[in-house]
């Protein structure tokens, strides 16, 4: 009796004396892995263009510049794009807001993502606004991490590890829309799927022909 307690006793003091060594380490706040302590954000952000109220419609530099806004929004933009014309009763005003929303459907931007709305401005003629949500990579500025690379009791890494990668996938990702979710898949090529389980059915080849300019040959230059 008196050996087990005599054991409960010690196994109690060395969990006292690990847990007190843990404690007096300089990272003992540090996240385990590097994978928690730097990971992929984003932050929120607006592309947004004002345009001036013309009598005679939309000018030609208007029209490439909502050109622009439609390619952007198709490459990196997220929601919808929002038309805001000056409150108030301009025609004139309403009447650009409509037109900007028909280029962007020529620019392709669909209908059903482009909402409208009007803002308070002081001036009647103040610009029709165009814009919609972004999404920027966040890069973690690494020189500015402490860097200590000196001895530590403890198994875990130095505090800027995994700064380097972080920073570098952030800068050359395409989208970051990416970061924060996988894209949904496009539908399947159902009407090539169906030749080729035709030609299978057929006992026919099923794979696609390969182009003569891939044909090749053994090179005889060595013999």
């Amino acid at each position: 009796m008196k050996r087990a307690i005599a054991s409960a006793i010690f196994v109690f003091a060395a969990g006292l004396g690990a847990s007190g060594c843990v404690s007096m380490t300089d990272d003992a706040l540090i996240p385990l892995t590097p994978l928690s302590r730097y990971a992929l954000q984003v932050e929120p952000g607006l592309d947004r263009i004002a345009l001036a109220v013309h009598d005679q419609g939309l000018s030609s530099n208007q029209h490439a510049a909502l050109r622009d806004l439609a390619a952007r929004y198709g490459a990196s933009g997220s929601g919808a794009i929002r038309i805001e014309s000056p409150a108030g009763d301009d025609p004139v005003a309403v009447e650009q807001a409509w037109a900007m929303r028909a280029a962007l459907q020529s620019a392709g931007v669909p209908g059903e993502r482009i909402q409208m709305a009007a803002y308070v401005a002081p001036d009647p003629r103040a610009p029709v606004l165009a814009g919609f949500e972004t999404f920027r990579a966040r890069v973690p500025d690494c020189s500015a991490e402490i860097r200590n690379l000196g001895g530590r009791s403890s198994n875990q890494s130095s505090s800027g590890f995994g700064c380097a990668i972080t920073a570098n996938m952030a800068a050359q990702i395409a989208d970051p829309r990416d970061i924060l979710g996988a894209r949904a898949m496009t539908p399947a090529d159902s009407g090539r799927a169906a030749v080729v389980l035709d030609n299978y059915r057929r006992g026919q080849i099923s794979s696609t022909a390969q182009e003569p300019l891939v044909d090749g040959q053994i090179s005889r230059a060595v013999e």
